[in-house]
């Protein structure tokens, strides 16, 4: 009996672990969301992780604005964080490399951006 526990147990940990837990819906709003903020249909995206199980859920991508860039050159981040796994996602929070957005930030100009974005995915939500 304890032999199939075992392999499958061994079994979880031998999967890559993009295949567990991942949230393509999660993932197809934040690259909405960066294409919005870079104004562009262009961008190109690396490695992608998702967490739904995480409060607030969210997002963490590598991207580039040049065409052609292979992922493992792809040295900046976005991420996104919204208010709930499930459609409407609610945009809490995103990031750019080092330089966080959001609805409650003291910078006028972020909060803004942020603004912008939330209203951007409440339109393409509906």
């Amino acid at each position: 009996m304890r032999k199939p526990i075992i392999l499958f147990a061994i079994g979880a940990f031998a999967l890559p672990a993009n295949a567990m837990a991942q949230s393509p819906e999660l993932e197809d709003t934040c690259k909405s969301v960066a294409k919005s903020f870079f104004m562009t249909d262009q961008l190109t995206i690396g490695t992608v992780q998702s967490f739904p199980e995480l409060k607030p859920p969210g997002v963490r991508m590598s991207y580039s604005t040049r065409q052609g860039t292979p992922p493992a050159e792809m040295t900046d981040i976005f991420e996104c964080e919204f208010d709930k796994a499930d459609k409407p996602h609610n945009l809490a929070r995103f990031c750019v490399s080092s330089t966080c957005y959001s609805p409650n930030g003291d910078d006028g100009d972020r909060k803004r951006r942020f603004d912008e974005m939330r209203i951007l995915l409440n339109r393409a939500e509906k």
